[in-house]
């Protein structure tokens, strides 16, 4: 039986929530994913990713 890959945390250890969108300042996760991060499948944090991508972009626009 295979394991799935890993997929690497995306905190950067600039954990600040930010009230106005509810992201983490650091890494763009809700405080939802960010607790449960560990028990997530790999699909679900490769989904999560995904998101703080659109989120970091979208920030920025």
């Amino acid at each position: 039986m295979f394991e799935d890959p890993v997929v690497e945390s995306p905190c950067i250890n600039v954990c600040s929530m930010n009230n106005a969108t509810g992201y983490c300042q650091g890494c763009y996760r809700t405080i939802e994913e960010i607790q449960s991060w560990w028990d997530y499948t790999f699909n679900q944090k490769a989904d999560v990713i995904n998101k703080t991508w659109a989120r970091q972009e979208a920030a920025f626009d």
